[in-house]
């Protein structure tokens, strides 16, 4: 059984899916792939039962001090579903740090160990796959040139959020 639950972002709603363990799924509604990873049979449960699977507390609680611009806590424990490629992409996703951010081909050239052979086109499709939105970052990814690009949740949004990102690492930075 998969459970649903929603969440109030300052950007709009989104959902979170969870195995009742993991966060499995994170979309802003209505996205593009919006719940393609989640069972045929699924619960949702109202905003106000969401404590009662612990995941979407924590996940809650992660994204309350994400777009409040706060030290973030622990990550809930994640578990994407994909095929063996797209989890190592979002592996690397994961690895990018807070603020910063990397191009499709610069992914490619890690997994292809530098060398050539791996595709920025078929990397971009698993970033564009990327079930759990925000924690995965894969909105840190850029074009070749550092434009804007691909965003299943829009383009806006992965400004707001680049900003957001940019914004409280400059604020770190200027700390005393």
């Amino acid at each position: 059984m998969e459970y649903t639950c929603g969440y109030s972002s300052p950007i709009g709603e989104m959902t979170m899916a969870s195995d009742g363990i993991h966060l499995t799924g994170l979309w802003f509604n209505g996205q593009k792939y919006f719940g393609s990873t989640l069972d045929k049979e699924h619960k949702e449960l109202p905003a106000d039962r969401k404590e009662e699977i612990p995941v979407f507390g924590q996940t809650k609680r992660w994204l309350d001090a994400y777009f409040a611009g706060e030290s973030l806590p622990s990550r809930p424990p994640l578990a994407p579903r994909g095929s063996a490629f797209r989890q190592q992409v979002w592996e690397i996703l994961m690895e990018i740090p807070y603020g910063e951010t990397v191009t499709y081909g610069e992914i490619a050239g890690k997994m292809s160990g530098g060398g050539i052979g791996m595709s920025a086109q078929a990397v971009g499709g698993a970033v564009g796959h990327n079930p759990i939105s925000i924690i995965i970052p894969c909105h840190r990814v850029l074009g070749s040139s550092g434009q804007l690009t691909g965003y299943a949740g829009g383009l806006d949004k992965k400004e707001y959020l680049l900003k957001l990102e940019r914004r409280g690492r400059s604020e770190e930075r200027s700390a005393p």
